[in-house]
């Protein structure tokens, strides 16, 4: 398949730049066999059955959105230069990753400064912007010193529109982020919906929760930029099974419930541990699993999810999980109701294409 086999047309106003308040108070597309169905987030709980999984990454989001300034260089020209910087993925107790824009204004040896005093050395630049940053300090000092220089880091389909304030700090961070598991640098959306009295409702069903954590990169927002698929490189990002969380999917499957992943996130943590037989290893280490139709899932049976981008890697994942023209036929209905896009959009529950349940 093509790159353009996965565009769509999506107007501008269709992208959400705040999120539902309450957070539950969103609206979920139901979506089995090809049969559509508009409900809410609150519906969750009667979609599902007593017995059933879900799996939510926990990772925590930091504040990842850098602003620099590089000093007037001796030779060259040019004024002081301000730098936007993302960070994407730590290389080292004083490494990071990131994402410069401009970076064209960088070379290697350039010393950023940011607010507090930090500061950061570019070591080395990469393709599509990519630098390597060394900082002045390491380990949790370091990770102090960018929670008090950094912002939310908000996609760039929000961040173009407005800049992150006070209330990002809360709405792009789930719940249930576990503090002990800080390093995301984009927030794993679907769980956004979550609220005490939504996790509340569905212990009452009978529906069993459990984690898993991967650190999601910026590598998340980059597009494809190859018309062959093939020749796409996912960015490598680090996840965790706990035997624990293991342990929780085999015993629910083993009773005969079914596993839903909360986000892409956690699908891809799953589907990365998953034997043939659909057993999850317990395990902790990269991932650049690239999914698209033809895939043959093992681990999950559903996906609840927000809307994702034309022509994105998140797009073919769910042609792939719940059929490629029942998906444009979703989200052309999507575009067509008003739902709103991107992560702070609505939802969607999809269920695997053979593993459809009844629209009720």
């Amino acid at each position: 398949m093509k790159l353009s086999d996965f565009d769509f047309d999506l107007p501008e106003d269709r992208i959400a730049l705040r999120p539902a308040r309450p957070r539950d108070s969103a609206r979920l597309l139901h979506v089995s066999d090809g049969a559509i169905e508009d409900r809410g987030v609150l519906d969750l709980p009667d979609l599902l059955q007593p017995g059933d999984l879900l799996v939510f990454n926990d990772t925590r989001v930091i504040p990842a959105a850098l602003t620099g300034v590089r000093p007037a260089r001796a030779v060259g020209g040019g004024g002081d230069a301000a730098i936007e910087i993302n960070l994407h993925k730590r290389d080292g107790e004083a490494v990071w990753r990131a994402f410069a824009r401009p970076a064209k204004r960088l070379k290697e040896g350039d010393t950023l400064t940011f607010d507090g005093g930090l500061t950061a050395q570019v070591s080395d630049k990469l393709e599509g912007g990519e630098i390597v940053l060394g900082f002045d300090r390491s380990g949790v000092e370091l990770d102090a010193a960018i929670v008090a220089a950094g912002a939310p880091p908000l996609p760039p389909y929000i961040a173009s529109k407005r800049a992150a304030d006070v209330a990002d700090l809360e709405d792009y961070q789930t719940i249930y982020a576990d503090p002990e598991k800080s390093g995301s640098v984009a927030a794993p959306t679907a769980g956004l919906h979550f609220t005490d009295r939504l996790f509340e409702a569905l212990a009452s069903r009978g529906v069993a929760t459990t984690h898993v954590t991967l650190h999601v990169g910026a590598g998340t927002f980059l597009p494809v930029k190859t018309e062959n698929l093939e020749d796409h490189q996912m960015h490598a990002e680090w996840y965790q099974i706990s035997d624990e969380t293991a342990g929780a999917i085999r015993a629910a499957r083993a009773a005969g419930g079914r596993i839903i992943a909360v986000g892409t996130t956690s699908l891809r943590t799953l589907e990365s541990a998953a034997e043939p037989d659909g057993t999850v290893r317990a395990e902790a280490r990269e991932t650049d699993i690239f999914i698209t139709p033809g895939y043959q899932f093992r681990a999950v049976d559903a996906l609840m999810t927000n809307f994702h981008l034309p022509k994105s890697t998140l797009f073919m994942l769910v042609c792939a999980l719940a059929g490629f023209e029942e998906m444009h036929a979703a989200y052309a209905h999507a575009v067509a109701s008003g739902y709103r896009f991107f992560s702070y959009g609505d939802s969607s529950l999809l269920w695997r294409a053979d593993q459809s349940v009844p629209v009720t």
